[in-house]
């Protein structure tokens, strides 16, 4: 295994950091603070563009549910363009502190890792400036943990990390490594050995951890959530009419990053297969037949052409066109939070046919909106998605697979129903952020009570069996419950 001692670090480059700066606070908060760190995934940033999607959701909701636990929550992120301000105030308790970490522009995840110790230096810098001391840092994707590490070395502090996607899994789906993923596999490994607690997202992360990383290190099982006071049921008819939907479509949804990874191809080519009557269906199958005519997909997702995912979503476009969905096809653009329900809710299948996920806040957020959700049978999305209770699971990259799952969910309307009915149900009682911020709260806690006494609140018998996982129900009259404060 790789070490990371002073001598195998990236050289912090030999300039003087600028760095944009709020005044101190002129009073001392009262509150415990404690840092998110981000380093990609600006929890301020717009969702849907490069570099914004499902962590980006996470750390931002993450933060502001624990803010109002009691907590003084500083999210850290690295500085991507000059005129972004340096201090996003989202609440009284939460703020995204974005820092200055090599060129202030878009740089791709796998060119980032090279500024990680100007991000440290800066991280230090501003901790000295505000007068601010954070004793639990949450890291977030394999290059913060190199970032936590680091600060665990030099600080006493408690260190969380959550993966979001394992490069043990990712590299397994592409053809070429990029040349950062001996570095990427041996930092991953690092973290689940030396932070104070992993939390995965799903009990199959968790054994992904397990198999594919290490039996060492400590992993507890926290979902992600979704935010169940926007994302719920409202009457179709309604969201088609504000979107302009006709109410006999039968429409396909998909939302997402444009990447090769996320599997948008498989969908388009399902939908034309199910556009030219091709989908052959399962023996004893109930339910109408479908009007290719109504058939309807719509995108999702924002793109910028001068970076990958504009060549993506280029790629898509000619695929629609070659395979003859043009008239039948919407590309939304970036759709806001405020709207987004509302596409849900218009959908009457959401379909998420990644290669890998580690969780899918997609299919939680469709099914909180009463939407059955088709998904790929890897990672997350075995633990999110309940077949033939909340959607259906196949084999990714299937594209018959999809279509016939796609077909059912379009055609049989008595199961739809029941789908429709229990989706929203399943989130409510496992996957609200409020939830998710008391499981977490109470995780701090038990660490920083362990890091003053001689109490271990994370015994070693826990850590001695894995296998004896710990899966989190994050019930919304559960955490009312609990909203108790930390101070």
């Amino acid at each position: 295994m790789v070490s990371f001692s002073s001598t195998n670090r990236v050289a912090p480059v030999a300039t003087t950091i600028k760095q944009a700066y709020v005044s101190p606070r002129q009073n001392v908060p009262s509150r415990q603070a404690i840092a998110l760190i981000s380093d990609h995934g600006d929890p301020a940033a717009a969702i849907g563009k490069e570099e914004a999607g499902g962590q980006n959701v996470y750390v931002r909701q993450v933060g502001e549910a624990l803010a109002k636990l009691g907590w003084q929550v500083d999210m850290f992120t690295r500085k991507t363009r000059p005129e972004d301000p340096a201090i996003v105030q989202h609440t009284p308790h939460c703020r995204t502190i974005r820092l200055v970490a090599g060129p202030e522009q878009f740089i791709p995840r796998d060119q980032l890792f090279k500024y990680m110790p100007e991000f440290v230096e800066a991280f230090q810098a501003f901790q000295s400036k505000e007068g601010t001391n954070y004793p639990l840092v949450h890291t977030n994707y394999w290059l913060s943990a190199w970032v936590g590490l680091q600060l665990k070395a030099q600080h006493n502090i408690q260190l969380v990390h959550t993966y979001h996607s394992l490069g043990a899994v990712k590299y397994q789906a592409v053809p070429n490594r990029p040349a950062i993923a001996d570095q990427r596999l041996a930092i991953e490994r690092q973290v689940l050995e030396q932070a104070h607690c992993v939390v995965a997202t799903s009990p199959q992360e968790q054994d992904a951890l397990r198999t594919l990383v290490s039996t060492q290190g400590h992993i507890e099982v926290i979902p992600c959530g979704t935010d169940i006071t926007t994302f719920h049921a409202i009457p179709k008819s309604e969201a088609r009419g504000t979107l302009g939907f006709d109410n006999g479509d039968a429409i396909v949804l998909y939302v997402g990053r444009f990447d090769p990874r996320k599997g948008i191809e498989t969908v388009v080519r399902a939908c034309a297969q199910l556009k030219a009557g091709a989908v052959h269906k399962p023996q004893g199958a109930t339910g109408t037949a479908l009007n290719p005519d109504k058939l309807r997909l719509v995108v999702v997702g924002g793109s910028d052409a001068d970076n990958a995912d504009g060549l993506e979503r280029a790629r898509i476009e000619q695929l629609v066109r070659e395979t003859g969905l043009v008239d039948q096809t919407t590309f939304a653009g970036q759709i806001g939070h405020n709207l987004l329900p509302l596409y849900y809710t218009a959908a009457d299948v959401c379909v998420i046919p990644s290669h890998y996920e580690p969780f899918g806040l997609v299919a939680i957020e469709a099914m909180a909106c009463g939407t059955p959700v088709v998904a790929s049978d890897v990672g997350g999305l075995k633990f999110t998605v309940v077949p033939d209770e909340t959607g259906l699971l196949v084999p990714p990259q299937d594209t018959d697979a999809f279509a016939q799952a796609i077909d059912r969910v379009l055609t049989d309307e008595l199961w739809a129903r029941k789908l429709r009915r229990q989706a929203p149900i399943r989130v409510q009682q496992n996957f609200s952020w409020s939830g998710v911020a008391v499981h977490l709260s109470d995780l701090y806690r038990r660490l920083l009570a362990q890091s003053i006494s001689d109490t271990l609140f994370i015994t070693p018998s826990r850590l001695a069996q894995p296998e004896k996982r710990e899966v989190y129900t994050a019930r919304p009259e559960i955490a009312a419950a609990t909203l108790t404060k930390v101070s």
